[in-house]
C-alpha cells in the first residue's frame, strides 16, 4: 500500500477557478480529515480522488484501485431494504456481515426496513455501512456524520475506527470534535 499524493491538482468550473495547485499527502493505512470553509473545493477533491472528477491539471499518485465512499447524499436505493442497501456493495454477499455491520451501527432493528421508511440519521447510518463493507483499500467520506446526535456518533466513529484499521481514510468534516473522536490529523484546505 502507498501513499496517495496530490501534486498541484487545479480545477474549474468555467471561468470560477476552485482549486489551485493543492498538493497534499494522505498516509497509507491512515485516516485524514480534510477541513475547509463552505465551497473551497473539498467535495470536488472528494470527487477527483474517486475518479469521478477530473482534474484540469495536476495528478494523483498511488490512488488504489479498489475504493469506496460515503457521499454527502446518501445515495441509497429507497425500495431495498438497509440490509439490501449494504448487500448491494458487497462483492461477496454475506448477509450475516450485513446485519453484523448493520446491528454495530445501531440499525439491527431496521435491516428489513425499505431505505425510503428510515430516518436521516438512519439512511446516514446505512451508507456508511455501506461503504464499510465494499470491498476497498480506500475509504473516502463527505461528511459523513451529518443528522447524527452525539452519542450516536461517538459510537458510529468508534465502529469506523475498529473497521478501517490499516485502510487509508479521508473524512471531509466541519468539525474538529470528530477529527478529535477519529485520532486524526487535519489538513486544511483553503
Amino acid at each position: 500500500m502507498k501513499d496517495v499524493m496530490l501534486r498541484g491538482i487545479e480545477k474549474r468550473f468555467g471561468e470560477i477557478p476552485v482549486l489551485r495547485g493543492v498538493t497534499m499527502t494522505l498516509p497509507a493505512g491512515k485516516t485524514t480529515c480534510l477541513m475547509g470553509r463552505s465551497g473551497c473545493g473539498k467535495t470536488t477533491l472528494f470527487r477527483i480522488l474517486l475518479g469521478i472528477l477530473p482534474p484540469d491539471a495536476g495528478e494523483v499518485i498511488g490512488m488504489p484501485e479498489k475504493k469506496a465512499a460515503v457521499f454527502q447524499e446518501d445515495r441509497l436505493l429507497p425500495g431495498f431494504t438497509a440490509r439490501e442497501n449494504v448487500l448491494f456493495a458487497m462483492r461477496h454477499k454475506d448477509p450475516a456481515a450485513a446485519d453484523a455491520c448493520l446491528t454495530a451501527l445501531g440499525l439491527g432493528e431496521a435491516l428489513f426496513r425499505p431505505a425510503a421508511a428510515l430516518s436521516g440519521g438512519m439512511c446516514r447510518r446505512v451508507a456508511i455501512a455501506r461503504a464499510l463493507m465494499a470491498e476497498s483499500d480506500f475509504l473516502a467520506m463527505d461528511e459523513p456524520f451529518k443528522g447524527l446526535d452525539g452519542e450516536t456518533r461517538a459510537s458510529v466513529v468508534a465502529y469506523i475506527r475498529a473497521r478501517t484499521a490499516g485502510k487509508t481514510l479521508l473524512i471531509i468534516t466541519h468539525e474538529e470534535e470528530e477529527a478529535a473522536l477519529l485520532g486524526a490529523p487535519i489538513l486544511h484546505l483553503e
